[in-house]
C-alpha cells in the first residue's frame, strides 16, 4: 500500500490550487509555493502543463500510485469513445472515489483507510480493495456495525461538499446506488481538470 510521506496541504502549495476546495487549505491564507521563500514560477512549458494536469488528477484521488494511474490510462484507451472522458470515469468507478463522493468519509486519504479495514460492502459483499472498480447499478453500504463511528456522522453532515447526481445515496440507511458512469462535467472537482492533457502527457 502506498503511503503519503509529505503532508497533504504541501500539495496544495506546490500545485498553487486548493485541489480539494477545504477550507484548512493554506491557499486559503497565502499563495506562496512550499519552502522559506516559496517556488519562483517560470512560464511552463507543454511539457510542463501536461505534467501539472496529471500531478493535479491524480493527487486528488489521493494515494493512487504511478502505476495504477498509468494502468488505468491504458484502460481508458482500449475502451470505445473519448479517452479523457474514459479516464475521469474509471477514477469515478473506484471504491474510494464512490464512497468519497456518497460523503460517508470526509476525504479520499479517509476512504482508502475507511475501505481498507473493511468497513464497505458491495452488494452485501465486504470489499476492503480502494481500487475496486464499482459497476453501474452496485449498492455500495457502511457495514452494520461501522454506522455509528463519529467520522462518518460528522461527514454525512457536513455542508463542504454535495453528493453528484450519478449516485443515489440514502445517508439514514447509509447505503448508496452507484447509478452511472459520469461525464467530466458531472464530477465536482473544486479546480478545474483536464485529462486531456494527461492524455497528452502519457501519449507523447
Amino acid at each position: 500500500m502506498s503511503k503519503r510521506i509529505e503532508a497533504k496541504h504541501k500539495i496544495d502549495r506546490r500545485l498553487g490550487v486548493n485541489l480539494w476546495g477545504r477550507p484548512k487549505s493554506p491557499l486559503n491564507n497565502r499563495e506562496s509555493g512550499p519552502g522559506q521563500h516559496g517556488m519562483r514560477r517560470k512560464k511552463p512549458t507543454d511539457f510542463g502543463t501536461q505534467l501539472r494536469a496529471k500531478q493535479q488528477l491524480k493527487g486528488y484521488y489521493g494515494n493512487i500510485t504511478e502505476k495504477q494511474f498509468r494502468r488505468l490510462y491504458e484502460e481508458a484507451v482500449r475502451r470505445r469513445g473519448d479517452t479523457s472522458e474514459n479516464l475521469v470515469g474509471l477514477l469515478e468507478r473506484r471504491l474510494d472515489a464512490v464512497v468519497y463522493r456518497m460523503k460517508f468519509v470526509p476525504t479520499v486519504f479517509a476512504a482508502r483507510q475507511f475501505v481498507n479495514h473493511g468497513h464497505v460492502t458491495v452488494n452485501g459483499k465486504r470489499v476492503n480493495i480502494p481500487s475496486y472498480q464499482v459497476k453501474d447499478g452496485d449498492v455500495v453500504a457502511v457495514r452494520e456495525k461501522s454506522r455509528n463511528m463519529a467520522l462518518i456522522l460528522e461527514a454525512i453532515e457536513s455542508g463542504e461538499r454535495d453528493v453528484p447526481d450519478y449516485l443515489d445515496v440514502d445517508h439514514n440507511d447509509m447505503k448508496g446506488t452507484y447509478v452511472r458512469a459520469p461525464k467530466l462535467a458531472d464530477v465536482p472537482y473544486p479546480v478545474q481538470m483536464q485529462p486531456n492533457l494527461v492524455i497528452e502527457f502519457y501519449s507523447r
